[in-house]
């Protein structure tokens, strides 16, 4: 199924920028994680790619098994490829401490108002010029070339950007950050940095992808998140379905077990052939397991159809039996790459 609204492979081509959101519990560092391997090796040249979290989780130092990061982008991972994360925590305080030097000179003077708590204030009291401050960090980082400056002939000093955003309950005020602003700042430099953020947010250089997993609550989620973003211009990527595991039974065994039709005698006999003792208790709770388990399908298969009808690419990501870590996540990202390949977006 297509959609108006759907991304394809000569817009994916052009993004830059890429936000990850998604529920709470849903994998969403871990899904950030995996596309920014995936950009970073995807190309068939090695790329630079910087993976920035705004939220002060440290989500991507424990997954990549580094130390905490800080507000210098710092090296985290290399590609087989040879291509190169760099990670960054984003602090509102230090970006706006940097946003006043930057554009009132203030030196030593920003030092003490953060001493007289004032950076905390302005932060706190205004949560929209702090998203501001938090964006405004990668829009820089965005602009930079290698060189250090933001104009000239020199290479951009990252092939993509991928933030782990908030969630998807913030994502769409955290991302209106012109409209958060305006009561605050209606001229000035706030403001105009505001609107050159809206610019590169609404522009074909940026992509929201969501995450989700294949339940009631994050499905739901996902498509009201689906619906507000589009409402504001903002461009939805890809939703990563992500923690999917493959049924336990075949098709004729689930529709045996959804209508209670699993052949006991069978399941003692397989059972004893395994060396289990067929007790009738426990022949019972693997009937009952085996019901929830195919209702769990259903649902799932329900929750799918519902995420098919956004008309967006979706991204099949698997259960990980031994947990998340940094070996895992390059696995993610193998095939995350291999399906983006499949749909014609891979570089």
């Amino acid at each position: 199924m297509t959609d108006a609204h759907a991304i394809g492979a000569p817009e994916w081509q052009r993004a830059r920028l890429h936000v990850v959101t998604g529920k709470g519990g849903t994998g969403k560092t871990t899904a950030a994680s995996a596309l920014a391997l995936a950009l970073a090796s995807g190309s068939g040249t090695p790329r630079r790619v910087l993976l920035a979290e705004v939220e002060g989780r440290q989500g991507i130092s424990q997954t990549f098994d580094v130390p905490p990061l800080g507000t210098d982008e710092t090296r985290i991972a290399r590609t087989r490829s040879g291509g190169e994360i760099l990670g960054l925590s984003v602090d509102a305080k230090a970006a706006l401490l940097e946003y006043l030097q930057l554009f009132y000179k203030l030196g030593r003077a920003g030092k003490l108002l953060e001493k007289f708590g004032a950076i905390d204030f302005a932060t706190t009291i205004a949560p929209g010029v702090r998203d501001v401050l938090l964006i405004g960090r990668l829009y820089e980082a965005n602009r930079r070339r290698r060189d250090g400056r933001h104009r000239g002939a020199s290479p951009a000093a990252y092939d993509a950007i991928v933030m782990d955003a908030p969630p998807t309950g913030r994502i769409g005020r955290f991302l209106s950050v012109n409209s958060e602003v305006a009561d605050l700042a209606r001229v000035g430099p706030i403001h105009s940095q505001a609107e050159s953020i809206t610019d590169l947010l609404e522009s074909e250089q940026t992509l929201v992808h969501i995450v989700t997993l294949l339940e009631e609550m994050p499905v739901q989620e996902t498509l009201e998140a689906v619906r507000e973003l589009r409402s504001k211009d903002l461009r939805v990527g890809l939703i990563f379905v992500n923690m999917v595991r493959d049924p336990l039974l075949d098709d004729v065994a689930l529709e045996q077990a959804r209508t209670g039709r699993l052949h006991k005698p069978s399941i003692s006999s397989q059972l004893a052939d395994a060396g289990v003792t067929a007790t009738p208790e426990l022949v019972d709770g693997l009937l009952e397991e085996a019901y929830d388990h195919a209702h769990r399908v259903d649902l799932e298969t329900e929750q799918l159809a519902l995420l098919e009808e956004t008309g967006l690419p979706l991204v099949i990501l698997p259960a990980l039996p031994e947990g998340v870590d940094s070996g895992s996540v390059r696995e993610l990202a193998d095939i995350l790459l291999d399906e983006l390949e499949e749909v014609g977006l891979a570089r």
